[in-house]
């Protein structure tokens, strides 16, 4: 399970005939998609009072619009900023119905974990960083640690998409139903063993997708250093 939630405000037409109404709602979608310019899913909650959305609706909305992420992995939730902010100020009654009601292990109240603590050290498993933004919250681990590791999924994938591609390499230069390159995909997802693996078989970092982006712009315009460096290496231009 993978979500994000989105602050919602109905256009100004409908906000002018319902002034009494909340001018902004904070709800979830799943089923997330991102093309680099619009986020995409399926609105997991009834607003109420917002008229222009609904439960079910399939949204696209802008990532400025987006105040907060969660997954799960096995059953463990990772993110959740606001929902453990939410969880510090629940009675051990009110806590239990609340994560019995999602079905998911949302860990130690106030403690927001960006990795299920398998994937971290040892060294720094029982280490929190506080969040100053956030007061009286922190993140399970060493945040600095966390963030130079590449993720597992990167890692472990590498040798098998070498061979996907080897056999395939057709592949490398067929857009999915979003218009987005395999390189773009791994951009997207700031995988640098996949980003390299695309660009020692052929792939064009200057490439555009149908939305006019091109992998170097995304890397870019998401922040991650590794993977631009490596497209810049291979001559992708990101201004």
């Amino acid at each position: 399970m993978a979500a994000v939630k989105i602050a919602f405000s109905d256009p100004p037409e409908i906000r002018s005939k319902h002034p009494a109404d909340f001018q902004v709602e904070y709800m979830w979608i799943s089923e997330v998609e991102f093309n680099g310019r619009l986020v995409s899913g399926v609105l997991l909650n009834e607003p109420d009072s917002l008229q222009s959305v609904h439960e079910g609706d399939h949204v696209s909305v802008k990532p400025s619009q987006i105040v907060d992420w969660m997954y799960s992995v096995q059953g463990e939730i990772c993110g959740g900023f606001t929902i453990q902010a939410m969880r510090r100020h629940k009675e051990k009654a009110e806590l239990k119905s609340h994560d019995s009601a999602w079905g998911l292990e949302f860990g130690t109240p106030g403690i927001v974990r960006l990795v299920p603590n398998n994937y971290l050290p040892e060294s720094i498993q029982k280490k929190r960083t506080a969040i100053p933004e956030l007061e009286g919250m922190a993140i399970q681990g060493d945040f600095k640690v966390i963030d130079g590791m590449e993720h597992p999924m990167s890692l472990n994938c590498r040798e098998s998409f070498e061979q996907a591609l080897a056999s395939n390499p057709e592949m490398l230069f067929q857009d999915d139903d979003g218009g987005l390159s395999v390189l773009h995909t791994m951009t997207l997802a700031g995988s640098l063993d996949g980003v390299d693996v695309c660009l020692q078989h052929g792939a064009d970092p200057n490439q555009k997708a149908a939305n006019g982006l091109t992998p170097t712009v995304l890397a870019k315009g998401l922040g991650w250093k590794k993977v631009l460096a490596r497209l810049e290496k291979a001559g992708g231009i990101s201004g």
